[in-house]
């Protein structure tokens, strides 16, 4: 993942509600996913088993989001669960396939939760984040970011 989708998906975290952050680890193991297949596919194994850990660990971050009170929530897990080991079988195997299935997963839970993010209008989960504004401020033909220090008392409150 190149540093500027880092940071793109670090801006957004800090502006996400519970609902956003979901949909956001769901990006990042698609994005992951995507990268190990590119590099199975070029034998790059070390890269790919690299990349499959990663996505493993946004499955490990989604698993302990969970709320096993309800039958979704407990259906869920078990995907996760399953992704999970098909992800593991595909770093030992180097199988394209196996990434594939739980690619398709995803996609359709990523877009479950896209519909789901419209009707959640809760507040960022982050509450003493830094404003970002994104617009044409500088540069005539440049787009810059600006942070605004709308408090120097920022993070966790204790």
């Amino acid at each position: 993942m190149t540093q500027e989708r880092k940071k793109e998906y670090t801006l957004r975290i800090t502006q996400a509600n519970k609902t956003q952050m979901i949909t956001i680890l769901y990006e990042m193991v698609l994005d992951y996913m995507k990268e190990a297949r590119d590099a199975i596919s070029i034998g790059d194994k070390e890269m790919a088993n690299l990349k499959l850990s990663h996505a493993q660990s946004c499955i490990d971050e989604l698993i302990r989001s969970v709320n096993l009170n309800f039958d979704l929530g407990r259906m869920l897990f078990q995907i996760y669960i399953f992704s999970k080991k098909e992800l593991m079988m595909a770093g030992i195997n180097y199988s394209i396939h196996r990434i594939w299935k739980v690619e398709q997963n995803f996609k359709t839970l990523h877009a479950a939760y896209k519909e789901t993010e419209k009707e959640d209008t809760s507040a960022p989960t982050m509450g003493n984040a830094q404003s970002v504004f994104v617009g044409l401020t500088y540069g005539k033909y440049s787009l810059n970011e600006d942070v605004t220090a709308s408090s120097l008392n920022r993070g966790i409150m204790a």
